[in-house]
Order: structure tokens, then C-alpha cells, then sequence
């Protein structure tokens, strides 16, 4: 199976690129602009195969519920190949999302334009943006993976949220996000 090449990883100051994709839940496509928040926006990549995934879910939607009242902006989006992994496909997306209690948008990335856009390699994969939708982290949700007995937190994307709800710089440390590869499509 053939993957794209992907760019370099962003740097802080990255500028979100916009898209508009269908929404899963609701049925409507969205974009971008439509799910800022006014303090910042947070972009997650997912796919609902992925072990590491299916670990954090439950500390993902905390982290939303908690941070969406103070002005941040969350959508989910799913950008691997859903023909060779049918768990991740549109009804099986809506079904994470119910199950979950999602407050955020989980949208579809069937043609992988957005994830190659924001360079997005893995699941899941946390993107954090300030009210000017420029990059302040890139990374982890925190150190917890399946099978490490680490309790989950959610503490390193709370700290990069944090970092700009006190109008403090980005995050110096800011550790890679570790899962599953994104799964592209064969190329033709």
C-alpha cells in the first residue's frame, strides 16, 4: 500500500487551513470558521479502529466539556480509508459519536485532503489553535496508552489550552502524539 508523502510536521505559528466537511452527527457540512472559538480551536484527528483511540475517548470528551464553556472551539475529524477499515466509516462514526456523548463535531475526511493538509500522520492526534487560528501545540493528549497503566488525564493538551487562556506563550515541551498511522488510500 502506497502512503502520500507527507509534508514536515507543523511549527508553532502553523495557520489552520480551512476545509468544510460533512458532519457525521448532523448531516450538514461544516467548516472551519463555523466551529472556531473565540478563545481557541481544537482539531482532532481520530479513526475509530485505532486502539490508542478507543483508550482516550473518554478523557477526550472531558477535556471538551471542560474547555468548550471557556471559549474553545473542538471538531474530530476521521481521515483514514474507510473502505479498508469499515469501523471507520460514516454510521460507524455516528455511532462513536453518540456513544460517547460527543459535544463536538466528528467529520468526514473521505477524500484525505485535510489530514494531508495539516501534515496529520496518526490517531489520535491533537492540533491546537489560538483565536487568530495559528498553531500553539501539536501532540499528545498526555502520557496514558493502552496497557501502560498510566491514568489518563488529558494533561498536555489541558496545559496547551491553559497556556492560552492566561495569555502565556505556547508550550516548549511539546511531546509527539503516539498511535495508529492514519490509513490512506491505495494510490491508483
Amino acid at each position: 500500500m502506497s502512503t502520500p508523502i507527507q509534508p514536515k510536521r507543523p511549527q508553532i505559528g502553523f495557520k489552520a487551513p480551512e476545509f468544510k466537511l460533512y458532519d457525521v452527527v448532523s448531516g450538514d457540512p461544516l467548516s472551519l470558521k463555523a466551529l472556531m472559538g473565540d478563545k481557541g480551536t481544537v482539531v482532532i484527528f481520530l479513526a475509530n479502529h485505532c486502539p490508542y483511540v478507543k483508550h482516550v475517548q473518554e478523557e477526550i470528551v472531558r477535556v471538551a466539556n471542560d474547555y468548550q464553556v471557556t471559549g474553545f472551539g473542538f471538531v474530530a475529524i476521521s481521515s483514514s480509508d474507510f473502505e479498508a477499515y469499515p469501523e471507520d466509516a460514516p454510521q460507524q462514526m455516528l455511532e462513536v459519536a453518540r456513544e460517547n456523548d460527543y459535544s463536538f463535531p466528528y467529520l468526514l475526511d473521505e477524500n484525505q485532503a485535510v489530514a494531508k493538509a495539516y501534515a496529520a500522520s496518526c490517531t489520535p492526534d491533537f492540533y491546537v489553535f489560538d483565536d487568530a487560528l495559528k498553531m500553539t501545540y501539536h501532540g499528545q493528549l498526555d502520557d496514558s496508552r493502552p496497557q501502560n497503566n498510566i491514568t489518563l488525564s488529558g494533561t498536555s493538551l489541558r496545559r496547551a489550552l491553559d497556556a492560552i487562556l492566561s495569555n502565556g506563550p505556547p508550550l516548549k515541551y511539546q511531546k509527539a502524539s503516539m498511535g495508529c498511522s492514519i490509513k490512506w488510500k491505495k494510490l491508483s
